[in-house]
């Protein structure tokens, strides 16, 4: 018992601390990815926190820690994949639809290949670069998928975040519409989060539907979405339409003209499904739009694979792309000397 209050006693403060430190950063500038690190590094600190309260046993309660790690790391390909084939049949057949399936399928291939390493598969000398070429790959689906679960973790965190319910805007981002004229299950999910924080805050903001006309569209998305709002009791006058937009920097760009051009109070919540919620509010940042990201729930089946874009989206941005690459150099270094010894 004196082990473990002694534990207790070192770790809480550190424990504190990092969740303190992680949260303020969070709530400062969400739109940072190196917040998703801090989160990484908060979870750690705790895993150490309770393992500590095991006293003697915590070496037991650290590998079983560990084993529980590795079972979900060689499920996650396994879910991806079935993940992949329900969205496949419940959506029309497409590249992004594909992305869930692609990646569990890698993933697995990247985990074999550490499984070949692990086993020694490849001891004889004559099989020494199949045995290193595996580790090369093992390592890199490693490196990659610590960046997709840095990600998903973040994005989720943030989602979880409480807000204070005081806005004078609330915009809305629009999605494709079903029939070129009617919101989707998707856009509704959207429209409906906005409305309850509408209904939460004692003086009612004012609702930016916020997407134009695509091609195959009857009608901009930020009509459909005003349609739904007046037939969800919204009065019309605390609706402003932003209908211009194509791509989400312009939807928040041309959403802060809106806003910039109206006199009084410019607090702002920002509404989108939860898995594009990080993205929006790194343009938000760009536009110099300063505004809090509340999400919408989507479909299980459906998120992953949303996520996933999302990932990509942000991992192709220059800045993500350069340091993400510079990060894995860094982490190959060692490999490459020895393989430069082979």
């Amino acid at each position: 018992m004196g082990a473990i209050l002694e534990n207790i006693r070192v770790l809480w403060p550190i424990l504190a601390a990092v969740w303190a430190f992680v949260i303020g950063m969070t709530v400062w500038k969400p739109q940072r990815y190196c917040n998703s690190i801090f989160l990484m590094a908060a979870c750690f600190v705790t895993m150490l926190f309770v393992s500590g309260l095991f006293g003697e046993r915590m070496g037991y309660a650290l590998l079983g820690c560990f084993l529980l790690v590795m079972v979900l790391l060689f499920l996650v390909p396994l879910m991806l994949i079935i993940n992949g084939v329900q969205l496949l049949k419940k959506e029309s057949f497409s590249f992004p639809h594909l992305l869930s399936l692609l990646l569990g399928i890698g993933v697995g291939i990247g985990e074999v290949a550490a499984v070949v390493f692990v086993l020694g598969f490849a001891r004889d000398a004559g099989m020494i670069r199949v045995h290193f070429i595996a580790l090369g790959l093992s390592a890199t689906v490693f490196y990659f998928s610590c960046l997709v679960l840095n990600f998903v973790l973040y994005s989720v965190f943030i989602g979880l975040l409480p807000h204070v319910m005081k806005f004078e805007y609330i915009i809305i981002h629009g999605c494709g519409l079903a029939g070129g004229e009617r919101v989707t299950k998707l856009l509704a999910g959207r429209v409906d989060k906005a409305v309850r924080i509408y209904h939460k805050c004692r003086k009612k903001p004012i609702l930016i539907p916020s997407g134009g006309q695509g091609a195959d569209e009857r009608i901009s998305e930020a009509e459909a979405m005003r349609r739904y709002l007046l037939e969800q009791g919204i009065p019309e006058e605390h609706i402003l339409m932003e209908d211009r937009s194509s791509t989400t920097m312009e939807n928040l760009r041309n959403s802060k003209a809106i806003i910039d051009s109206r006199p009084g109070g410019r607090r702002t919540a920002l509404v989108s499904s939860n898995y594009h919620i990080y993205r929006c509010l790194g343009y938000a940042k760009q536009v110099g739009l300063n505004c809090v990201g509340i999400g919408a729930k989507v479909a299980f089946y459906y998120w992953p694979s949303a996520l996933i874009r999302e990932f990509m989206a942000v991992f192709l941005t220059k800045k993500f792309l350069v340091w993400s690459l510079a990060g894995y150099l860094v982490f190959m270094l060692p490999l490459l000397f020895i393989g430069l010894q082979i």
